[in-house]
């Protein structure tokens, strides 16, 4: 039996058989010119069957999907049949003598860029063109199409990595489980991943090289693939089964054995998310990401629009604790009337409320919009900025909020420097949410994308919860008594959500379907147990040392495949 290690995301037990996500379509050789034994009217008709026949597939795969999927792939499959598209690539042939295959690629690249510079809708046409352009060169290859490979059958997904885009069309139904030889635990495939309910792996370096087809045990807890798999493993994926219906149910009461009340909150996009969230039992919102807001547009929403956004959020949870955050712009996330993408380091570059430097007044109307929308709703609100660095900044994020009528403003510490001086920053605001996402990547100074730093980028360095029990020490001077969360993906772990509440962190943030097994397993263990796994995880030598000692004092973990 040979087996795969990585990083487990997302727990789940499952047996089931690999497809492997084909290779990203390479770029046809600059000049490449027509063989010589093809005409220009053989490369024409080739190109436009080619054209159709990607097409029909995509047509044939929207007709079978729903909602958001449904559109992409609608709009995805229009786009092989424009007439702009292929008369460019046509004109290529003719004139030039090129390739079908350099033809439509550049012919691909001039259109993607007009519809880029013209703006709202149309721009957003411009991705559709570059992903048909791959599956049309594809087609003339006689190689698989890039994207998720469709399929009737339920299969486990194996792939480099996964980008965004890909998600669209991906089906829990179909696909089990998410295995990549790249990325890393605080990817988005991984968060992904843990929004989508899926057993997932990363970092499992090797996994692309096993053939389609074959039958595999993943264990997402574990981290590992296994091939030909055991008795035992197969007993331990049908016991996932039953204890996945458990898991799926929040009681919406989030505490320890003892009794310790940890809210448990959810981290949300949209209004979509919200309500998603507030039907699993959330007991409010700890990370409203408004950047979704502005996402794939070149002009700032207006302020009424964006207090339409949140005001979708906010009714999902009257009367409950609905913490937002305000534009998380730059590094990931560019957008074209804030950043500036031609940074050489825009992960440590204008980024989070660092843009009100540089562009002032979108941060201003945007809290104006959440005191509009804050105002006709029942929520409670709590508005906190990322990537805040001093004591100064947070006195100029409070003041800024004061200004808008805002109540509670807060803080992200997910800068070292944040967690260090917490005392300091805290002092001008009444709250802090802890980003373990980047807090693990500045301090490990590892790019979270990246899988062959994956041991690096953890939440479960020492050094990382060093920065988590500093932060709630700091909140605590001087008599200041501020609540300290956690919104980064670490709350989503169960194991290391005991150890975050040991450390004396007040509430926990997750993706919605994360609620249940972490309120399950926090009901095993009193303040004073988890007091002690906390102190145990810190006096680990290593990531790895951290979470296995802890995982070996909470046999739940196990029994529940957690």
């Amino acid at each position: 039996m040979q087996n795969f290690q990585g990083v487990g995301v997302s727990p789940g037990r499952v047996i089931g058989t690999i497809r492997q996500m084909p290779k990203p379509v390479s770029e046809p050789p600059s000049g490449e010119q027509l063989a010589a034994s093809t005409t220009a009217e053989d490369a024409v008709a080739g190109l436009k069957a080619a054209a159709q026949s990607v097409h029909d597939e995509l047509k044939a795969r929207a007709d079978k999907a729903s909602g958001d999927g449904k559109a992409v792939l609608e709009a995805t499959a229009l786009m092989a049949k424009d007439t702009m598209l292929l008369k460019s690539a046509t004109k290529l042939i003719n004139n030039n003598g090129s390739s079908a295959e350099r033809a439509i690629w550049e012919a691909g690249a001039s259109v993607s860029e007009m519809l880029h510079n013209l703006g709202g809708y149309m721009a957003e046409r411009a991705t559709d063109v570059l992903d048909v352009r791959a599956r049309i060169v594809a087609e003339l290859r006689g190689v698989p199409a890039p994207g998720i490979p469709a399929s009737d059958t339920p299969f486990i997904l194996v792939a480099e990595d996964l980008a965004p885009a890909d998600t669209a069309t991906l089906d829990p139904a179909i696909v089990t489980a998410l295995v990549t030889s790249g990325g890393g635990p605080q990817s988005h495939t991984a968060i992904i991943a843990r929004s989508l309910g899926l057993p997932a792996v990363v970092a499992a370096r090797g996994v692309d090289e096993i053939p389609d087809g074959a039958e595999v045990f993943v264990d997402g807890a574990a981290g590992s693939l296994s091939l030909e798999p055991t008795e035992e493993q197969r007993a331990a994926a049908i016991a996932w089964v039953e204890n996945a219906a458990t898991l799926a149910v929040f009681d919406g009461n989030g505490t320890t054995a003892d009794g310790h009340l940890v809210p448990l909150l959810a981290n949300v996009g949209g209004a979509k998310d919200a309500a998603a969230a507030a039907a699993l039992g959330a007991q409010g919102v700890g990370l409203f990401r408004t950047e979704f807001c502005f996402l794939e547009r070149d002009t700032e929403p207006t302020v009424l629009e964006q207090a339409a956004a949140y005001r979708g959020v906010f009714d999902a949870f009257p009367g409950k604790k609905v913490v937002l955050r305000t534009l998380d712009a730059g590094a990931d996330k560019p957008l074209p009337f804030l950043t500036d993408a031609t940074e050489p380091n825009p992960a440590l570059g204008v980024r989070g409320y660092r843009t009100d430097f540089t562009t002032p007044g979108v941060l201003d109307r945007q809290l104006e919009a959440i005191a509009i929308a804050a105002d006709e709703s029942e929520a409670e609100v709590w508005v906190m900025a990322p990537m805040i660095s001093t004591a100064a900044e947070a006195a100029h994020f409070a003041s800024m909020c004061d200004a808008a009528g805002i109540k509670t403003p807060g803080v992200m510490v997910e800068v070292p420097s944040a967690a260090l001086t917490s005392a300091s920053v805290l002092r001008h605001v009444g709250f802090a949410s802890l980003g373990t996402n980047d807090l693990t990547q500045y301090a490990m100074a590892a790019d979270r994308q990246l899988g062959p730093l994956a041991e690096l980028n953890t939440p479960w360095q020492p050094a990382v919860l060093r920065l988590v029990q500093l932060t709630v020490a700091g909140s605590a001077e001087e008599g200041h008594g501020k609540p300290v969360g956690v919104c980064g993906e670490a709350a989503a772990d169960p194991a290391l959500a005991v150890v975050l509440v040991g450390l004396g962190v007040s509430t926990l943030s997750m993706t919605a379907r994360s609620l249940a097994a972490v309120g399950t397993v926090l009901k095993t263990v009193t303040l004073e147990q988890a007091q002690e796994l906390a102190r145990l995880a810190l006096s680990a030598p290593d990531a790895l040392d951290a979470k296995a000692w802890v995982r070996a004092k909470l046999p739940i973990l196990e029994e529940l495949g957690l």
